[in-house]
């Protein structure tokens, strides 16, 4: 898959993830593992990056004496997903012209 549409899926499902409610890090990945594939290395610099777009927010709770980042969708962030599944549509339009010539 390409990398940059690969990207764009992660940080989507990410998004989605977060749409249940504020969450960890071991917990978004544990929640998205039966969908797609993330690794603690990966996932990381995915919420910063969604932190510094203002697609999520972040606090910190303190959890067995230690302090745990939570992390919890913006409104920019649902807006993300809502114009992604929109592209998707033309993307899956694309997909389904080129499918159709290889019968």
């Amino acid at each position: 898959m390409d990398a940059q549409l690969r990207r764009g899926i992660l940080d989507i499902s990410v998004l989605r993830a977060l749409t249940e409610g504020d969450s960890y890090g071991y917990k978004i990945i544990k929640d998205i593992s039966p969908f797609v594939t993330l690794s603690e290395s990966t996932l990381y610099p995915i919420l910063k990056r969604l932190e510094s777009t203002g697609a999520v927010e972040v606090y910190t709770v303190e959890h067995s004496g230690r302090l745990r980042k939570y992390y919890t969708i913006t409104v920019k962030g649902r807006e993300r997903i809502q114009d992604f599944l929109r592209e998707w549509e033309d993307v899956m339009k694309a997909y389904q012209y080129i499918k159709g010539d290889l019968k």
